[in-house]
């Protein structure tokens, strides 16, 4: 039987896939908005409004649990760059100028912005990692935990898997990107697995 239903505070189903694989073991049942009949509004592009992955995770959190009643799972997480002082950061879901997003998508467009302000930087100047903040909020409950993986960008994309910036990222412990990487090697080394480990007591 299911469990309780937890809802993730995202319409990403990229995201939703990954919690509810990482989740799987647990006895909850992970639901997106669109499960629960909560029609996307305008409002939702502003709630990310904050500077760092927790203060966002928190207020999508918040947001969500308002309009549902139900115990609420925000991610927040993206890409910082040392040789861009740590951008996209927050920003990385809408890095690219709009002007430059194809029939694509965002994500392809982001990859080409970020090896476009990278180009001709050595390896040693290439530097980044993926942060991750994951904030629960139920009654009387507000947790939020954190994951990070260092890594490095790659000079062009490699693989198909993962999505975002995952074919760009390049994991030293395998020479390889996330892109090119086996989805159960993701799952054990990402950031939002990590943060994912930090938050299961809770949810459990």
């Amino acid at each position: 039987m299911p469990g309780r239903r937890v809802l993730l505070a995202s319409r990403n189903p990229h995201k939703l896939a990954e919690l509810r694989d990482l989740l799987a073991d647990l006895p909850i049942e992970i639901v997106s908005p669109d499960d629960v009949g909560i029609e996307e509004e305008p409002a939702e592009a502003d709630i990310e409004a904050w500077d760092s992955f927790a203060a966002n995770a928190l207020a999508k959190a918040a947001w969500f649990r308002a309009r549902s009643g139900l115990p609420t799972l925000a991610d927040d997480s993206g890409l910082c760059v040392d040789a861009l002082e740590g951008g996209p950061g927050v920003f990385s879901r809408r890095f690219a100028p709009a002007s430059s997003i194809g029939e694509d998508g965002q994500d392809p467009a982001n990859n080409s912005h970020l090896l476009k302000l990278l180009h001709g930087r050595p390896e040693a100047e290439r530097g980044a990692h993926y942060g991750c903040a994951l904030a629960l909020i139920d009654d009387g409950m507000q947790v939020v935990t954190s994951g990070r993986v260092d890594g490095r960008i790659a000079t062009e994309e490699l693989g198909a898997g993962g999505f975002g910036y995952d074919p760009l990222f390049v994991v030293p412990e395998f020479e390889r990107t996330f892109g090119e990487l086996p989805p159960e090697v993701k799952a054990e080394r990402s950031h939002r697995a990590r943060a994912v480990t930090a938050m299961r007591t809770w949810l459990a």
